[in-house]
This record gives C-alpha cells, structure tokens and sequence, in this order.
C-alpha cells in the first residue's frame, strides 16, 4: 500500500468514528429547583423551550455564566443550555447564548 492510502484509510476511518461524538444518549433533566439550572444536551430531549437569551458581560467568563443564570431564572425558565461563551474582540468582554426551556 502506498503512503496515500494508508492516509485516506486512516482519514476516512477518523471521520466515521467522529460521527459518534455527536450522538448523546438521553438523560433526565434534574428535578426542578427554586432556580434555573444548567443543562445538557443530552437532557433537553423531553423539555419544552422557551426561547434564548445573551447576555455581553465584562469580567470573565464565569461573569457571563452568572449573567445567564440571573436573566434564565428572571424569565422563569426552569433550564437552560449554554450554547457559546467567547470573549469578544474586545479583551475582558464575552458574550454567551442559551436556550431556555421549562
């Protein structure tokens, strides 16, 4: 076999088992609590979404997660799943997006 193969073989072998990676097995949400509580995806299968929010928060990242919880649990949503926290261009600066659900 030469080089090229065995790079296609090991390539095309990479890509099918990557497949998987994308496959949750489903799992119960937690029991509902005072607050919203941060979920999977693995565990919206049976839950109704609300809607989404951002928040922009300067700080750290742990700044915007908190940011998300406070405004989830302001629109009464029981859970929610954070779908990106990044910083933005400006240093110091993150934006997150989540789904909310209930």
């Amino acid at each position: 076999m030469t080089f090229s193969r065995l790079l296609t073989g090991a390539l095309l072998a990479g890509v099918l088992s990557s497949c998987s990676t994308f496959q949750d097995t489903p799992k119960p949400a937690p029991p509902v609590t005072a607050g919203a509580q941060e979920v999977t995806r693995a565990q919206v299968g049976s839950l109704q979404k609300m809607g989404t929010i951002s928040v922009t928060e300067r700080g750290s990242p742990m700044d915007a997660a908190r940011a998300l919880q406070k405004k989830a649990d302001a629109s009464g949503a029981h859970y929610y799943l954070v779908l990106m926290n990044d910083e933005t261009i400006i240093p110091g600066t993150w934006y997150s997006q989540a789904i909310l659900y209930r």
